[in-house]
């Protein structure tokens, strides 16, 4: 519908959202501790937008059977997308492939485990977390990382988070 026939909906509006474009080396990103090692980029966050409903980022866990840990979420709501590699997600407890085009909804208290199956490869995956703070978080517990430098060794995860 154009503004002209419906000039409610003009773009100019004192409130309008947020915008942006990321390509794909941009955003803050983190290289993240073990069993995951790899690294998450964070795209869409409070830090970066207007909106303070969600936070979404892509995360990278290494090959050879790297993991995120079983966890959950008390008060937030995630929403997972695989794009690349080959994994196992567990819903709690139940084995799902998770694979190039599998999405995961995963609501508050709902525990899951993400594995990477493949020995060579890394696996990919977009979280959309609601409301946000996972974006926070991986920032806590990683370190800074920056688009070309190598993978560092693996570390563990600061004692006091």
């Amino acid at each position: 519908m154009s503004a002209e026939m419906a000039p409610h909906l003009a773009t100019d509006h004192a409130d309008k959202g947020s915008k942006f474009v990321l390509q794909p080396d941009e955003g803050a990103s983190y290289w993240q501790p073990k069993p995951a090692n790899g690294y998450v980029t964070i795209k869409v966050s409070p830090d970066n937008c207007t909106s303070n409903l969600v936070a979404m980022g892509v995360q990278v866990v290494a090959p050879n059977g790297c993991y995120v840990r079983e966890h959950w979420h008390s008060r937030n709501e995630e929403i997972l997308f695989c794009f690349e590699g080959r994994g196992t997600i567990l819903v709690d407890g139940a084995p799902h492939a998770f694979v190039p085009g599998t999405t995961a909804y995963l609501g508050r208290w709902v525990k899951h485990k993400i594995i990477n199956d493949d020995a060579e490869r890394p696996l990919k995956f977009t979280w959309t977390y609601l409301p946000p703070g996972l974006d926070q978080f991986f920032a806590s517990i990683g370190r800074p990382r920056h688009a070309g430098e190598s993978t560092p060794e693996p570390f563990e995860r600061p004692a006091d988070v």
